[in-house]
């Protein structure tokens, strides 16, 4: 059989240490997903649409560490993929989206071609990091190549690349082997981090702002915390720093109890984090002064507060480097860390209080979550607004998956990825409004007999949009309210289990019965039964949009 571009892809991709793809199989991407199978390297789970696809791609890729791959095909197919596309962009996670082009004769040239959209590479280039085209056989391996590395070179998000369909179906050209990427990082001058040393040993109540970019620092950030310095992290640099480590706020970040801690420290860097504005009350929260900020994205410094200092490196090097410039202990105010754990207990013992029945679940998720090791998926619902962001502890930084975008709809979705990554059961937190964009993606877990519990909470409604509406509308709840499907009907028609929860007190004991359960479980919590929260969650208030998450 003559080797393809499809096949010269199939095994570059695995070479490169790629070991699962997501994806939608069609005419247009036949050739590639037909030497996937013929080779036998790279597991292939297929999703029941490309959004799927993507957030899957995504997730498995933020809780294994690898590469994630998503097959799509051209024109309307790429587009299905560009909002939970948009979502990786904003993680910075590291996914490759193959996607594919009509035949060269005519592409770009608007001749209407079957699936051909003239402005594809337009649309890709807005939710991605960079847009590749393999433009002929001889051209393949190397731009394959330069993708994969343009995916995980700082800052990592992902990366697009268009193989028309005849170039797939071409002989393959050989011309060079594939390894996996790798990058070079941005190092931070010796002057800066001696500066920032300085700055270190002469502070007394000094604190750390972990984000997203620092989850590979974790050695280095505790060692930190074990000086007695600080810890406050955002929902995606949770666990950075082991979220029961007494040095640490954990992502209780904008609590009346955070912002007086703040207040009374005399030094902040911020590692990894862009500050954004749900987490910083846009960007008006007053933050610790002097204000360092470490990231290896030069563009980031200073963008939302105004900074002392900025040091363009890799957050685990950066720290590494400075912890060898610090003494073995520090001055540190011997009150700090007990006023940090006050806080903390304060911070959460507040948010008890407005969960009313719900105490129970939150509870009973920190209990089993991060003791378990288990990822915890969120999708975008009150629930996990409330509890789930920062309550609810998790064993390691990459066990945490939640839409940092605020899209709804991906949790289901984003759990099959993460089920795929990791041995240990995925607990994924969901509402009715959201299930229901990603409904098709249980579909997947099923076939692919994947170890999810799926906490399903149903209260028939946009509940988030219903609260706003009462406090801001003067109670009037226009398009708010949802026929939500028979979620237990539903699951038994595409061979699902499934548990209902109508008195709260139940819970904990349906829900551990599913963490031995072989396969996927649905727990639907009837909240219409159980009863609302103690406080109505009505978002942000008005004028101050992005903080509710």
């Amino acid at each position: 059989m003559t080797e393809t571009v499809g096949h010269q892809i199939a095994e570059g991709l695995a070479d490169a240490g790629v070991t699962t793809m997501f994806g939608v199989i069609s005419i247009h991407n036949m050739p590639i997903l037909d030497a996937v199978a013929a080779q036998g390297r790279i597991r292939f789970v297929p999703a029941r649409g490309e959004a799927g696809a993507m957030n899957m791609a995504d997730a498995f890729s933020r809780v294994s560490g690898e590469i994630g791959v998503a097959l799509t095909s051209t024109g309307t197919a790429a587009g299905n993929a560009a909002g939970a596309q948009a979502e990786a962009l904003t993680a910075g996670s590291r996914v490759l989206h193959i996607t594919t082009q009509v035949d060269t004769l005519v592409m770009d040239r608007d001749r209407a071609a079957i699936h051909d959209v003239p402005k594809q590479p337009e649309m890709l280039r807005g939710v991605s990091k960079a847009v590749f085209r393999i433009w002929d056989a001889r051209g393949a391996p190397g731009t394959l190549a330069a993708a994969l590395l343009a995916v995980v070179t700082p800052p990592s998000g992902p990366v697009s690349l268009e193989v028309p369909v005849d170039v797939q179906r071409a002989a393959s050209v050989p011309t060079m082997a594939l390894t996996p990427p790798a990058p070079a990082v941005p190092k931070a001058s010796d002057t800066a981090i001696a500066a920032l040393a300085g700055r270190v040993r002469a502070a007394r109540r000094p604190m750390l702002w972990l984000g997203g970019g620092a989850r590979g620092a974790s050695t280095e950030a505790t060692a930190l915390a074990d000086l007695g310095i600080g810890i406050v992290t955002s929902t995606q640099g949770r666990a950075t720093v082991p979220e029961s480590h007494p040095a640490s706020l954990g992502a209780f970040n904008m609590t009346p109890e955070a912002e007086a801690l703040y207040a009374s420290a005399d030094l902040m860097i911020v590692v990894g984090s862009r500050l954004r504005g749900n987490e910083t009350k846009n960007n008006r929260m007053a933050l610790p002064g002097p204000l360092f900020q470490i990231d290896a994205d030069p563009t980031q410094a200073g963008r939302n507060y105004a900074l002392d200092g900025f040091l363009c490196g890799d957050a685990a090097a950066t720290l590494r480097a400075l912890l060898a410039q610090l003494p073995q202990s520090l001055d540190i105010d011997p009150n700090f860390q007990h006023e940090i754990a006050v806080a903390r207990a304060k911070s959460e013992g507040a948010l008890r209080e407005r969960l009313g029945p719900y105490q129970i679940v939150a509870d009973h998720l920190l209990g089993v979550v991060p003791a378990g090791g288990h990822p915890w998926v969120r999708d975008v619902t009150i629930s996990n607004s409330t509890f789930g962001n920062r309550y609810v502890q998790i064993a390691a930084p990459e066990l945490g998956v939640h839409a940092l975008g605020g899209g709804i709809g991906q949790g289901i979705a984003m759990a099959v990825g993460a089920a795929v990554a990791s041995p240990a059961r995925t607990i994924a937190l969901l509402g009715d409004g959201g299930a229901q964009l990603g409904i098709a993606e249980l579909i997947t877990a099923v076939d692919e007999n994947l170890p999810i519990t799926f906490v399903l909470m149903n209260d028939a409604a946009y509940g988030v949009i219903q609260n706003i509406q009462d406090a801001q509308y003067d109670g009037r709840r226009h398009y708010s309210k949802l026929r939500t499907p028979e979620f237990g009907l539903l699951c038994q028609s595409v061979g699902m289990a499934h548990r209902r929860v109508s008195e709260i007190e139940a819970f904990p004991e349906v829900f551990d019965a599913t963490l031995e359960a072989d396969g996927p479980v649905l727990v639907e919590l009837d909240m219409t039964a159980i009863g609302p929260f103690a406080e109505a969650f009505a978002g942000p208030p008005a004028g101050a949009a992005g903080q509710i998450r």
